[in-house]
């Protein structure tokens, strides 16, 4: 009998054991004790902060409006007031435009009206509004060899400097400028092909510079130039005032249906902000202290409402 009571004294300890050792299991695992240090150093995964991206713009752009400096000027206003980092893609206008159509930006500030329009019943866009306008210019070397001075009809222009194979440098780009162009070539019935012509594919600055370099001719924005000669280009205007050289601005919200990475609400907030009477103001007064009058002219609807002629 006392055989048995040991014996079944023992079996209870075995098992007082194992209950034991079964409660005391989930205070010795792994990731609640310090005997593991790899896995108590290990930070937990954090997702990507969302609250930042909510708080930041991308705005696709003509290089125009960031070479002018009006993007400098105008900008910091909408951050201050809607507490939004602009990021600014400056590119040519085509560039732009292909952007907007991968959904690789919010909101277009662009310079191709027939681009634009396409862009919108393609149903890229949701909202277009009129902004400001300028004008092109064709410049060149004060000696003006194709001798273009004075001349107002810019078909008739671009003719000569063809004829006299007198170097031209274009865009070569597909932005707003380029196409422009290209449209008054066309209306010259010219073809501009040959050693005399070099397609840059660079932006208005740098088209700029090299015409400055090479004495060339090239056709620019108005308030590109302008900026430019305070940094001591020697190039002039020489052909101006065709209608054909009208330059209008447009802005547009991308289509959210492209992703959720679309910050269609903030893009018709910057869009609000744009084509409203202080910051149509505020462009109206660009350029005025350097050049005496502004290198864009306000052309929203609200301004125009404001400013009937």
């Amino acid at each position: 009998m006392s055989r048995q009571v040991a014996i079944l004294l023992t079996l209870m300890m075995l098992l007082a054991s194992a209950l034991f050792g079964c409660v005391a299991l989930p205070a010795l695992a792994p990731e609640q004790t310090a005997a593991s240090p790899t896995t108590a150093a290990k930070p937990m995964p954090v997702p990507p902060a969302q609250a930042p991206a909510a708080g930041e713009l991308i705005l696709a752009t003509t290089t125009s409006t960031q070479d002018s400096g009006l993007l400098d000027v105008i900008l910091p206003d909408f951050e201050k007031e809607f507490g939004v980092k602009v990021n600014v893609i400056a590119v040519g206008t085509g560039q732009a435009i292909k952007l907007g159509e991968d959904g690789n930006a919010d909101v277009l500030l662009v310079h191709a009206r027939a681009k634009e329009d396409a862009f919108m019943v393609a149903g890229h866009g949701t909202r277009r509004e009129d902004v400001m306008y300028n004008d092109f210019v064709i410049i060149g070397p004060q000696s003006d060899p194709a001798g273009i001075k004075g001349m107002t009809d810019a078909p008739a222009a671009l003719k000569k400097i063809a004829d006299a194979r007198a170097p031209f440098i274009s865009r070569g780009d597909d932005s707003g400028t380029h196409t422009k162009e290209k449209s008054i070539w066309q209306a010259a019935g010219v073809e501009p092909v040959g050693d005399w012509y070099i397609s840059a594919g660079q932006g208005m600055g740098a088209v700029l510079t090299m015409a400055n370099e090479q004495l060339a001719y090239t056709l620019s924005d108005r308030a590109t130039y302008l900026a430019r000669t305070l940094e001591g280009i020697d190039l002039v205007i020489l052909t101006e005032g065709d209608p054909l050289l009208f330059n209008p601005y447009g802005v547009i919200a991308v289509n959210p249906a492209k992703g959720p990475q679309i910050k269609a609400d903030l893009a018709n907030t910057f869009i609000d902000w744009l084509i409203s009477l202080p910051t149509q103001e505020k462009i109206a007064q660009f350029g005025v202290d350097n050049f005496g009058a502004p290198l864009f002219t306000p052309d929203s609807a609200l301004w125009r409402a404001a400013h009937p002629q």
